[in-house]
């Protein structure tokens, strides 16, 4: 009878591709961690929808399979070769003066998607740095970042879009799916891991008006930057800070609460703030889409 697979890092790791692993490193032993991540993507096939290789995917996939003591990973060479880990944060003036007043009175409102433009990028990275409780450094993995302007400018809100987590009770028991559907399907999710509206901005109604212009614009953006379609979004809100008011008036659902515990927390020792977890789906045939 063949041996199940372990599941690292969200898939499933087979006894004969440890094996393979293993051999790599053991005939191959002037390989660099970033050579072994390159090779096991070519080797696996394990290329995003846009051609380009997992190269984030095979580092973590690695560096799960030493924290479990399966393999040895060689000894760094060098810092990482990830850009944004050792990317400086430069941060932009931005005007502090109180914007308040009702949705009209603020004129036409632009949404702009500033992973590549510059300009735009420092200010939304600035505002999420400076204003956001949870800090900010850069986002890694596939990713979008959404500001809102007036039309002379100025920044009334930011969304940030990663990576969903691997596994969430509450969600994954909502939509329903089996284990090997998630392990395939975890891609087409994406979290909204942050939010912000700064505290200078003062207007009613704009959290779920912009709700709903990043919502139309989500599946087709994430498409064309990433060549694969997504079909909901996730977040979690620690209800020790806020209501979350702002997504239930924009038709999240509220399915459930965390455990209390980490996305690494293995060994559960890791107490962190228990959250609520809402979701969005962005097409009404979400579930058989992600069951496929």
């Amino acid at each position: 009878m063949d041996e199940a697979p372990m599941m690292i890092a969200g898939r499933p790791c087979f006894p004969d591709e440890l094996g393979q692993v293993r051999t790599w490193i053991a005939e191959n032993p002037g390989w660099s961690r970033y050579r072994l991540s390159r090779e096991l993507c070519r080797r696996w096939q394990w290329v995003r929808p846009n051609g380009q290789l997992a190269d984030m995917a095979a580092r973590g996939f690695l560096l799960k399979l030493q924290a479990r003591e399966l393999i040895t990973l060689p000894p760094r060479q060098c810092a990482s070769p990830n850009r944004m880990r050792h990317r400086r944060l430069e941060c932009v003036p931005l005007d502090r003066s109180p914007v308040a007043g009702d949705l009209r009175s603020l004129g036409p409102l632009h949404l702009h998607e500033v992973s590549a433009d510059p300009e735009r990028r420092a200010v939304f990275e600035t505002l999420m740095a400076q204003e956001h409780y949870l800090g900010y450094r850069s986002a890694v993995g596939e990713n979008l970042k959404y500001l809102l302007c007036t039309g002379q400018g100025r920044p009334l809100a930011a969304w940030l879009f990663g990576a969903a987590a691997w596994r969430c009770q509450a969600r994954d028991r909502w939509i329903g799916w089996s284990e090997p559907q998630r392990a395939a399907g975890l891609a087409r999710l994406t979290n909204n891991t942050r939010f912000l509206i700064p505290w200078w901005v003062r207007v009613a109604g704009l959290a779920s008006w912009g709700w709903a212009r990043v919502s139309r614009r989500l599946v087709a953006d994430w498409q064309t930057k990433y060549g694969h379609p997504i079909e909901l979004v996730e977040t979690f809100v620690d209800r020790s800070r806020f209501g979350g008011r702002c997504y239930a008036a924009s038709n999240w659902v509220e399915v459930g609460r965390t455990q209390g515990r980490s996305r690494g927390d293995r060994d559960r020792r890791l107490q962190v703030p228990v959250k609520a977890v809402y979701v969005y789906p962005l097409s009404r045939d979400f579930r058989k889409r992600l069951g496929a």
